[in-house]
């Protein structure tokens, strides 16, 4: 089901526990995002974001607010390119446990969901994660599941109908009971398949980000590379910085 983003235009995150619900303040301007019209919006073809965030204990952007700001900048510089009826969603990602992740946004892109006002919100959401993670409003996690998450993905939202790109905000250490990267004897297992099969990018903006070793960043790059190829990706990108 997808929600209309009025939720996220008047608060940049809300997270769902209990019943209850838990969120910061967003009704100040909205970050400034340069805006397209809306003959280019009816022109391009209509794409699908599927965006991560990762939550695990390991990845700096639970608690570096630069680098939070640099890393929705970029998202947010996608989103703003988007096509009318375009998919956006948005998810937190960590341990393997569904409670721990209560949050989602998914809308599509419209006349009255302009891709610069979900850009601005998304850009606010993501910067503001150290935020959200110092109030205790988000949990961080002691797993790293991307390859659950993933899974998730490509049977939730898939890579049918219209380009499919999938970001992922987080280090790329894998640290699962399928494969704990940290490890550099261990490696990715081989996808089932190709479940991304038509999707066009798997991109992950921080990998190996926090380890301060090029080495290990070029060996965990080179294990998502492979796995991406393998799965279906049309291209993967895997930046450290940029």
């Amino acid at each position: 089901m997808l929600h209309h983003p009025v939720m996220l235009a008047a608060i940049t995150a809300v997270a769902l526990v209990g019943g209850g619900v838990m969120a910061i303040d967003a009704s100040r301007e909205r970050l400034p995002v340069t805006p397209v019209g809306y003959q280019d919006e009816a022109e391009r073809p209509a794409e699908r974001i599927i965006i991560g965030i990762d939550l695990s204990k390991s990845n700096p952007l639970t608690d570096s607010p630069e680098f939070a700001a640099k890393v929705g900048v970029r998202v947010a510089q996608m989103i703003s390119k988007l096509g009318f009826a375009s998919e956006v969603h948005v998810r937190t990602f960590g341990s393997f446990d569904a409670t721990a992740n209560p949050f989602y946004f998914d809308t599509v892109i419209s006349a009255r969901s302009r891709p610069e006002a979900v850009a601005s919100d998304v850009q606010r959401l993501i910067a503001g994660t150290p935020a959200l993670v110092a109030s205790g409003k988000w949990k961080t996690q002691g797993r790293t599941n991307i390859l659950a998450f993933l899974d998730n993905a490509s049977r939730s939202q898939g890579c049918g109908g219209m380009p499919t790109t999938i970001v992922l905000a987080t280090d790329g250490i894998e640290d699962s009971q399928f494969a704990r990267l940290d490890d550099a004897s261990d490696h990715l297992p081989d996808p089932d398949g190709k479940p991304f099969a038509g999707c066009t990018e798997l991109q992950i903006l921080g990998l190996g980000e926090g380890t301060r070793s090029p080495v290990k960043t070029a060996r965990i790059r080179a294990e998502w590379t492979r796995w991406a190829r393998e799965a279906g990706f049309g291209k993967f990108e895997g930046l450290n910085d940029w």
